[in-house]
């Protein structure tokens, strides 16, 4: 455990420190939307072992923050302000959400390194060495896990990557569905008529049998029913079905 001592005031005229705690400032005012990314990884990763890494991760995060939100206020004597209203952008896809966070860890490298320089020798320093070491092992994970579920995929004649299930096993198929899977069980949770839920993971499931990809299909049948081309969708989202 950390013992950080309250740091001189005189200090603080030190531009170099000025510049490292607005750098500290920064990264802590994001966490927010980090965690409505991590959360958002969490629930679309495909398997319990990459839950767990990502969960991981998320905890380390969130302990970087606590150390720098301390050593803000013991500079500053003053809490961190609140930023502007964050935001989530939802990633296109949990492979894409992997290479987003991948390549965050890495650019968090560069700015703790900086943040580093301009901090006073003692155990500050040392509190940024270990999250840097923190950071790069974080990259080292997401690296296995975009590596891991690439592997399944080839790319098309446009550049862009797709699933090349001719290839897939049936656990490969499991994984390749959980997006779908998940996304049912979060609706169900929210008290969505069951028959309505049937029909449309089902028929999720046979668009993704005919090429689509999981968020290709749910977004389809989503049109489908917002636009009225299929009533019968419409009918049981209200709760009547087929028979009423």
């Amino acid at each position: 455990m950390y013992i950080m001592p309250r740091a001189e005031n005189p200090t603080m005229y030190n531009p170099q420190l000025q510049e490292a705690l607005e750098g500290v400032k920064k990264g802590v005012q994001g966490e927010r939307e980090d965690e409505l990314f991590y959360e958002y990884l969490i629930s679309v990763a495909p398997t319990g072992e990459e839950k767990e890494i990502i969960a991981s991760i998320r905890d380390d995060e969130r302990r970087h923050n606590r150390l720098f939100r301390r050593i803000y206020k013991d500079f500053t004597g003053m809490e961190v302000s609140a930023g502007e209203e964050e935001t989530f952008e939802r990633p296109e896809s949990y492979l894409d959400g992997i290479k987003k966070a991948l390549f965050g860890e890495l650019r968090a490298v560069e700015k703790y390194r900086a943040i580093r320089r301009g901090l006073p020798m003692g155990p500050y320093k040392d509190i940024l060495f270990d999250i840097i070491t923190d950071e790069l092992k974080h990259s080292s994970k997401y690296n296995y896990l975009f590596t891991l579920n690439s592997s399944m995929n080839v790319p098309s004649m446009n550049g862009s990557i797709t699933p090349d299930k001719s290839k897939f096993s049936p656990d490969d198929w499991v994984r390749y569905i959980t997006p779908l899977v998940n996304r049912a069980l979060a609706e169900a949770k929210e008290g969505i008529n069951p028959e309505h839920l049937y029909q449309e993971f089902i028929l999720s499931g046979v668009l993704v049998g005919l090429g689509k990809t999981p968020q290709e299909a749910i977004e389809q049948v989503e049109e489908w029913e917002k636009t009225g081309i299929s009533q019968l969708l419409a009918k049981s989202k209200m709760g009547r079905g087929y028979y009423y």
